[in-house]
């Protein structure tokens, strides 16, 4: 019997990104955004193939996701938030919640989304996760746009 192997394919030259970030925890975000970004390029996403809005803050992500999938437009997309515990339950819904959000828009509208949504302790935890999760988002999104292609191809449903 012969295993058939599908191997990740890096190659972001021709990809639409759309990435969402939220403007709380704004420090964070930038340095997530920035990571992102830089990782995006450096696989071959065009500037003019990416698109980037804002959000006040994590529960805002998922509608601004699901309004972008319900464009089209996309391969994948890229959520970017902090959520940063607190004195108070609010971390918990929040991080939850968000989490939830942006699964149910991938699930629905069947579209990749890396999720660099940060939940952490503290604003250092944060501070020392955000570059490697801001270019891993961009590695996820590039990776899972190019599988899903490879899937439909292999089910017979390559529209493009």
């Amino acid at each position: 019997m012969t295993v058939g192997t599908y191997e990740p394919n890096l190659d972001g030259n021709g990809l639409r990104i759309g990435l969402v970030q939220a403007r709380f925890n704004a420090d964070v975000c930038h340095g997530l955004l920035s990571a992102c970004l830089a990782e995006l390029k450096r696989l071959g996403v065009e500037d003019g193939d990416i698109l980037h809005v804002t959000v006040p803050g994590a529960l805002e992500i998922p509608l601004a996701l699901q309004k972008l999938a319900e464009t089209e437009q996309f391969d994948a997309l890229v959520a970017i938030g902090a959520v940063i515990r607190g004195e108070t339950y609010h971390f918990e819904l929040v991080s939850n919640e968000s989490g939830s959000g942006i699964t149910r828009v991938a699930l629905d509208f069947g579209i990749p989304i890396a999720n660099a949504v940060l939940t952490t302790e503290t604003d250092e935890q944060a501070e020392v996760r955000m570059v490697e999760k801001g270019t891993d988002a961009a590695r996820v999104a590039i990776e899972m746009a190019n599988l899903a292609y490879a899937m439909d191809e292999l089910a017979g449903n390559d529209e493009e």
